[in-house]
C-alpha cells in the first residue's frame, strides 16, 4: 500500500487580524506616521516581523489599511448620528457630540487619526482617501439640511452648502481642540452653541450706517 505524504500547511496565525489592525491604529495615533517604526508596530500589534510584512505589507500599506478601516467605522457611526430620525437641530447636535466623544474616548489617544495624523502624511493615496471622505461627509450633511427644508424646519433659501461646511469645520475644530487636552465637558458645551450658530437665519442685506 502506498502511503500519501501530506505536506503540512503553514503555521496557523497566533493573532486576530482585526485586533492587530486596531492596535496598529493606536500606535499610529499615539506616535504619528513619521514617528512610528516597524519595531513599534511589531511590539504594539503583538505580531512577529515576518507576519507583519507577509500579511500587512510595509508601514505605508499598513497605514493605508488602518486608515480605511478607521474611517469606514467612524464614518458609519457619524452618519448614524447625523441621519437619525430626530429634529434637524438634534441631529446636528448628535453629530457634533459624536465628534467630541470619539475624540475624547477613554483609553484612546485624544483627537482623530483622520484629522490629526493622516493629513500630514506625504502620500497621494492618503490624500485621496481623505478627500473622498470629506466630499462624502459634506454630501451627507447637505442632505440632512435638505431634509430639514422639506420638513419645514428651515427656510427654502437656507444656504445648505455653506452651513454644511461650517458644521464640518466645527467638528474638525472640536476634534483638534480635544487633541490639545480641552475637557470633554467644555467641548460638548461648545458643540451645542455651534449648532445654534449654524442654524441662525440667513442675514438680509444690511443697510450701511449712514447709508442712503
Amino acid at each position: 500500500m502506498i502511503q500519501k505524504h501530506i505536506k503540512p500547511g503553514g503555521r496557523p496565525r497566533s493573532f486576530d487580524e482585526r485586533d492587530a489592525l486596531e492596535k496598529a491604529t493606536q500606535v499610529f495615533w499615539l506616535k504619528g506616521y513619521d514617528g512610528v517604526t516597524i519595531d513599534d508596530l511589531v511590539a504594539g500589534m503583538g505580531v512577529g516581523r515576518p507576519s507583519l510584512y507577509s500579511i500587512f505589507g510595509n508601514k505605508q500599506t499598513l497605514f493605508l489599511r488602518v486608515l480605511k478601516a478607521y474611517m469606514e467605522k467612524k464614518g458609519a457611526l457619524a452618519a448614524k448620528a447625523l441621519l437619525s430620525p430626530q429634529s434637524l437641530r438634534d441631529s446636528l447636535a448628535g453629530f457634533l457630540r459624536f465628534a467630541v466623544e470619539s475624540a475624547t474616548e477613554e483609553g484612546s489617544a485624544p483627537g482623530c487619526l483622520a484629522l490629526c495624523i493622516a493629513p500630514v502624511v506625504n502620500d497621494p493615496k492618503v490624500r485621496e482617501i481623505l478627500l473622498n471622505a470629506a466630499t462624502g461627509a459634506a454630501a451627507q450633511v447637505e442632505l440632512r439640511f435638505r431634509d430639514g427644508i422639506s420638513a419645514g424646519e428651515i427656510p427654502s433659501d437656507f444656504p445648505v452648502a455653506v452651513r454644511a461646511s461650517q458644521i464640518l469645520d466645527f467638528a474638525r475644530g472640536l476634534t483638534m481642540r480635544a487633541q490639545l487636552g480641552i475637557p470633554r465637558k467644555t467641548l460638548l458645551r461648545d458643540a451645542e452653541e455651534a449648532v445654534d450658530l449654524v442654524l441662525l437665519p440667513r442675514r438680509g442685506n444690511a443697510v450701511p450706517e449712514g447709508g442712503v
